[in-house]
């Protein structure tokens, strides 16, 4: 186990692989553990960085330091202390909430972001989300398979205030229109199946800037990393590996990656 003090406060990452840094932040249930799959195809060219946010895993639990703004700041300060300069974002959930605000405050340090299954604003968040325990969302969200117990391993340990204070902070600012002012590719993804988000419709990419686009897994939850692994990580190298600054709409062109995550 990797980690380091920041602010007093102990900060737990783990990294893999070499090359240009991306960053992996979870979502509101779980912790880092379930990006490893994605790390590891990842890591095969990149430098891949996965952090446990305040409140979740085995960072430091702290409720004041819970509100979106405070885990953006955690993102800052990890990056200024490992030296790590532009990155990749690849959030979850709360951790695209996240990725979203750092973003939108400091958007010459972000090449691109893949978001998934983020709400893009309040009403879209089902209210079991905002107040349930970590064990009820694991039993709501997950497919229950031997794979998904492994990867969420880490959910007891979250702390529900934590839930509480990002959705209150997510609930008062316009996030998502903040961020769509900047100039950095997004890619949306979605499961299809997720009931804990409503998931925005296909005809949605008619909206969007050209900067972004959305694709939605038919055959994904709440956890796509976790129920469509092979066909998420294939996804997931096919973002990373678009030319910076090129929108992610690129991905619907290319039949080679439609054939190969069937």
């Amino acid at each position: 186990m990797s980690a380091i003090i920041l602010d007093q406060a102990i900060v737990h990452y783990e990294a893999l692989g070499r090359g240009r840094p991306i960053v992996f932040l979870h979502g509101w249930v779980g912790s880092w553990r379930y990006w490893i799959s994605s790390m590891q195809v990842a890591s095969t060219s990149f430098r891949a960085y996965a952090l446990d946010l305040f409140g979740y895993g085995d960072t430091a639990h702290d409720d004041r330091r819970y509100s979106l703004d405070q885990q953006a700041a955690l993102l800052s300060r990890f990056l200024d202390e490992m030296g790590i300069g532009k990155i990749a974002i690849i959030g979850h959930g709360l951790g695209a909430l996240v990725g979203f605000y750092f973003a939108a405050q400091q958007p010459g340090s972000v090449d691109r972001i893949m978001a998934v299954n983020s709400p893009l604003d309040f009403n879209s968040v089902n209210a079991k989300l905002r107040t349930s325990s970590a064990a009820e969302l694991v039993d709501w969200l997950s497919s229950r398979t031997p794979e998904a117990a492994a990867a969420l391993s880490d959910a007891s340990k979250s702390d529900t205030r934590a839930i509480a204070a990002s959705m209150n902070n997510f609930q008062s600012d316009g996030l998502f229109t903040q961020f769509r002012h900047t100039a950095v590719p997004c890619l949306l993804v979605y499961g299809q199946n997720d009931p804990s988000i409503s998931v925005p419709p296909a005809e949605n990419n008619n909206s969007l800037s050209t900067h972004m686009h959305q694709i939605n897994l038919e055959g994904s939850g709440h956890f796509p990393m976790i129920d469509e692994t092979a066909k998420f990580n294939r996804l997931l190298i096919d973002f990373l590996a678009l030319d910076s600054g090129l929108s992610p709409s690129e991905l619907e062109l290319k039949e080679e990656w439609k054939r190969r995550v069937r």
